[in-house]
């Protein structure tokens, strides 16, 4: 079944809830449908389209948080499932300074990498290999979350989640 983006009455990026939660929140008067999905619903009296974008009327206050929470999913959202070394496919994450030379896991030493090209580069600093970084690791802005636990955009999303689009795409 489909998802649909929650935002906050400010429009803020809270989560991503299966489309039946999107329907009972837009039926109990809690949010109301900002973008509006290609399906319907249909029970015994009535018929409700399927919102892709919804914002609650309420806002909630939520903890916040300047950087996203590091994850492999996460990882793997950033990096765009590809491989940072070749860009293909990528299946693990490599510490580009490895643990056992004193890296730490941060976003700024963890990249998404193929096996071929983490085998190559087993427990060596990048200086003694002879694979080289495409782009240099970030700590990504803190709706990457979203990317990272949705799987596929939708994209009506975009204009609600413009940094996460934009590390997709990069």
């Amino acid at each position: 079944m489909g998802r649909a983006l929650l935002l906050n009455a400010s429009f803020e990026p809270l989560c991503v809830v299966s489309v039946r939660r999107a329907v009972v929140l837009v039926m109990k008067e809690k949010a109301e449908i900002v973008g509006a999905g290609t399906s319907v619903m249909h029970s015994e009296r009535l018929t409700v389209t399927v919102p892709s974008v919804l914002r609650l009327r309420h806002f909630v206050r939520v903890p916040y948080r300047s950087r996203a929470p590091l994850s492999r999913r996460a990882v793997f959202a950033r990096d765009g499932q590809r491989c940072q070394y070749c860009f293909r496919p990528a299946e693990n994450i490599d510490h580009v300074v490895p643990k056992s030379r004193g890296g730490q896991h941060v976003w700024e030493n963890v990249v998404a990498s193929c096996q071929p090209c983490n085998a190559r580069k087993r427990d060596r600093l990048l200086a003694d290999t002879d694979l080289s970084l495409r782009r240099q690791p970030v700590a990504p802005h803190a709706t990457v979350w979203v990317a990272a636990h949705a799987g596929a955009l939708d994209p009506a999303w975009e204009p609600y989640l413009p940094e996460v689009f934009e590390a997709v795409s990069a």
